[in-house]
């Protein structure tokens, strides 16, 4: 399967700086901070407020949704790098162990041919030659002792930093662990907030709210005049393809298909059945190629929105995106002004 990461380059100037994924994390806990005071009461300003307000909730659960696959993905490289440290050090071990029994078979032999004083010994000697023989095999016996002696003190200095290595992995794993779950939480907690609001609206208005209903996306914009070109490469066709084939499978937080997706999930799994490795999240996208302007786009271009850039879709033609918009809703084709655009992204 083929890696693809290539610099970034100009396009969008205004808008492409590069977003880190701490940047979002830190944005999205920000964010979080007063979300139950902000959004507990009861919506004084109708539907319109009601939207925005729901709007704001889910775009803080995307943010840390994005902040989550960020933290799971450095999860699971650590727990890989541990456990291949952990099996240098296994190996290690066994070659001390190793070591240490051969040192000890060869002291035994000395101990046991040179428990007599060796002139003693040859002048008691029936037969002096064989033991000048005997006598210069203990010598090579104590010079390969040495040998093997330095050969345990070095592996037994690796061995000890193969542990340290080991150690420090583990601890970077914990922190990432405990960035999950706080990532997890910020998640949860949007997502709660955003329910309770719609709870708390008469059923008509939540009904326009709901995915589904007459809400964000059908409301009227002026597309861009975009040519409806042909994707660029074939690899890029062959996303778009994939894409589509998942038409309505659902948006689902920290998903990458093949049956649920969350939206950087959808482009790292389309482009996957295309031979491309993607970057994990939409921020990591937006870099994983060259920068277009938005009236050159092409089929299978990541469109990369807001500020932060905590969302991504795939322009598809025609002016329009295929996405997994947000939790609850399920993969769709959206204008591809439906929120402001960063940047466009050829992978």
């Amino acid at each position: 399967m083929a890696s693809h990461r290539r610099s970034p380059q100009p396009g969008l100037a205004a808008r492409t700086t590069r977003v880190t994924v701490l940047s979002a994390a830190a944005a999205a806990t920000a964010a979080l901070s007063g979300a139950a005071a902000q959004f507990a009461a009861a919506d004084p300003g109708g539907a319109g407020d009601s939207a925005s307000r729901v709007d704001d909730l889910y775009q803080q659960a995307e943010q840390a949704t994005e902040a989550y696959d960020a933290a799971q993905e450095r999860t699971q490289r650590l727990r890989a790098e541990l456990g291949t440290l952990q099996d240098r050090a296994a190996r290690g071990q066994q070659r001390v162990n190793e070591l240490r029994d051969e040192l000890g078979v060869v002291a035994a032999s000395q101990y046991r041919d040179g428990g007599i004083d060796p002139s003693l010994d040859l002048l008691l000697s029936d037969d002096p030659a064989s033991y000048l023989d005997r006598l210069s095999t203990l010598d090579r016996l104590g010079g390969q002792q040495a040998g093997e002696l330095r050969q345990l003190q070095s592996a037994e200095r690796v061995l000890h930093q193969q542990r340290d290595q080991a150690a420090g992995k583990l601890t970077e794993l914990d922190r990432a662990g405990a960035a999950l779950r706080r990532h997890k939480h910020e998640v949860q907690h949007a997502l709660a907030s955003a329910q309770r609001l719609l709870a708390g609206l008469p059923a008509a208005q939540r009904a326009r709210l709901l995915p589904g209903g007459d809400q964000r996306a059908s409301r009227d914009r002026v597309l861009p005049d975009i040519p409806d070109l042909p994707a660029p490469t074939g690899r890029a066709a062959l996303a778009v393809a994939a894409a589509r084939r998942v038409l309505g499978a659902p948006y689902v937080w920290g998903a990458t298909g093949p049956n649920a997706f969350d939206c950087s999930g959808l482009m790292l799994y389309a482009y996957r059945q295309a031979g491309v490795e993607l970057p994990r999240t939409s921020q990591e996208q937006m870099n994983a190629g060259p920068h277009v302007p938005l009236d050159q786009a092409r089929p299978g271009d990541l469109v990369i929105y807001r500020g932060d850039a905590s969302h991504v879709a795939m322009y598809v033609g025609g002016g329009m995106v295929i996405h997994a918009p947000y939790p609850g809703a399920r993969v769709r084709y959206d204008p591809v002004d439906m929120m402001p655009v960063t940047a466009v992204t050829r992978p």
